[in-house]
């Protein structure tokens, strides 16, 4: 590109030079100005673009606060639902293995648990199979966004050095570490949060069932207390079970 300007012609103000004939420093010169023409009024339309930024982003700001405050749960839906999904698109698009392989096997268990924790009634292994694997998802994430957060800490400082690790090797490492455990980390406690909601409801409504049943064809007053502590002997060992 250089050598086809210093011996081409260049119009600057409606005035053709030839470069061939200028010293380098006009060159240099009559090109600084060609950029500038070239480029003239383009400010006001770099404004322009960076206040719709600006307005877009508070506007959308102030719809996602009033959104979760007012409707929660299907905020709380909607974004764990995009927060599973386009990830993975993205993902599929660059050809990231790692990422789709992890997500694959993260959303496989994930599921598995889910559809256990949706079904009616819910067998007595779910609540301490359910707890388990969002424990154990919750200490392995916690862990890799502190290990990925000091790494890169450390990175910033020069630690790395004395390893004899590069610095780009360093960053992405950490970056990528600190990702996983915030991204999984966020996912499963939104996932966690909707399947014990459902849980907690589906028990409630078995009680309920069980309860009215039995206690409406009940007509004396012993039998009824008989009842009510056989009643409440059966939700101590639930409630045991899911602890």
């Amino acid at each position: 590109m250089d050598e086809d300007i210093q011996t081409g012609t260049i119009i600057v103000k409606n005035i053709s030079y030839d470069l061939s004939n200028l010293s380098p420093e006009e060159r240099h010169r009559l090109r600084h100005e060609a950029m500038h023409e070239k480029h003239k009024g383009h400010e006001a339309m770099h404004a322009e673009m960076v206040f719709i930024l600006l307005i877009s982003l508070i506007v959308s700001q102030i719809f996602l606060v009033v959104w979760k405050s007012k409707h929660f749960k299907s905020f709380q839906l909607v974004t764990m639902i995009g927060m599973w999904i386009i990830p993975q698109i993205i993902s599929f698009k660059l050809g990231n293995v790692r990422f789709i392989i992890i997500w694959f096997i993260f959303s496989a268990i994930t599921g598995m648990i889910a559809t256990k924790a949706s079904q009616s009634p819910i067998k007595n292994s779910t609540p301490r199979l359910f707890y388990k694997w969002f424990l154990l998802v919750h200490k392995v994430t916690y862990i890799l966004g502190i290990a990925g957060y000091v790494c890169l800490m450390l990175t910033f400082f020069g630690i790395n050095f004395l390893f004899f690790i590069s610095p780009t090797a360093a960053l992405d490492l950490s970056v990528i570490v600190m990702f996983y455990g915030v991204y999984y980390g966020v996912l499963s406690r939104d996932i966690a949060e909707i399947c014990s909601d459902l849980m907690a409801a589906k028990i409630g409504v078995d009680f309920n069932k069980f309860f009215y049943l039995k206690f409406k064809k009940i007509k004396s007053i012993t039998q009824k207390l008989a009842f009510l502590n056989d009643l409440w002997k059966q939700i101590r060992v639930r409630f045991a079970q899911i602890l």
